[in-house]
């Protein structure tokens, strides 16, 4: 179903038209239902051989980060779309070979009766990351002599959807990026939204469907990996 499809059916949906339901209101409810269905599906996959990530998506999440010599802490809201979980991180050192980095928190490190500043005090190759916050912070420090400073360091993520734009709703082509059978489930949610607001007499009915719809939707997923075979 393409963006199009769906506004033509929150409009039947609510009884609306381009000037009742307008195109910015109408792209704002959906990219929510969309972000919110997308985020539904990543929790429900997150502990999966099969992690989702939005079809739309051309390339792998991921991001390649460059280090500064002596600096420990980089921003994860560097990356150009906010990750919602990380899946590992990589350095690259300077032989231009990577290393993945073990995972390591401060409550541990405290656990070994060790300080912050007194953990791998000497810079050099990251052997270990700590997320804290929004921040991801080596362990040692980088140093020059250790690794590639350009490019050096390797988060892999996963990403929230791939939101619409105006453009695209002019377009009218895409479709969402999860399995074809519940895209409707957008359409729902965002008439949904509207009859709450404007007071309809089907907002209830709305919410029923979009309820039944998204359960459909996470025990398919749920279901999906049919070659992950469970050993007794």
């Amino acid at each position: 179903m393409t963006i199009s499809d769906i506004n033509i059916l929150t409009r039947f949906l609510t009884g609306t038209d381009t000037n009742s339901y307008t195109a910015a209101n109408l792209l704002i409810a959906v990219n929510a239902s969309y972000e919110r269905i997308v985020g539904k599906i990543i929790a429900e996959t997150s502990g999966a051989q099969w992690q989702f990530g939005d079809f739309n998506y051309t390339a792998f999440p991921t991001f390649t980060v460059s280090m500064v010599n002596g600096t420990q802490s980089y921003a994860l809201t560097d990356i150009s779309t906010d990750p919602l979980s990380i899946l590992g991180v990589e350095v690259t050192d300077n032989n231009g070979n990577t290393h993945v980095l073990g995972r390591i928190s401060l409550k541990e490190i405290h656990r070994n009766c060790d300080t912050f500043d007194n953990y791998y005090s000497t810079n050099g190759l990251p052997q270990e990351y700590e997320i804290r916050d929004s921040m991801l912070v080596l362990y040692p420090t980088p140093a020059t002599a250790n690794v590639t400073l350009t490019n050096g360091l390797i988060i892999y993520y996963l990403r929230t959807a791939d939101n619409y734009t105006s453009a695209q709703v002019t377009t009218g082509t895409k479709v969402p990026g999860f399995p074809s059978p519940w895209h409707d489930i957008l359409a729902y949610e965002a008439a949904y939204l509207f009859a709450v607001a404007k007071g309809l007499a089907n907002a209830n009915f709305l919410k029923g469907e979009v309820d039944r719809k998204e359960h459909e939707l996470l025990d398919f997923i749920s279901k999906r990996d049919q070659n992950d075979e469970k050993t007794m």
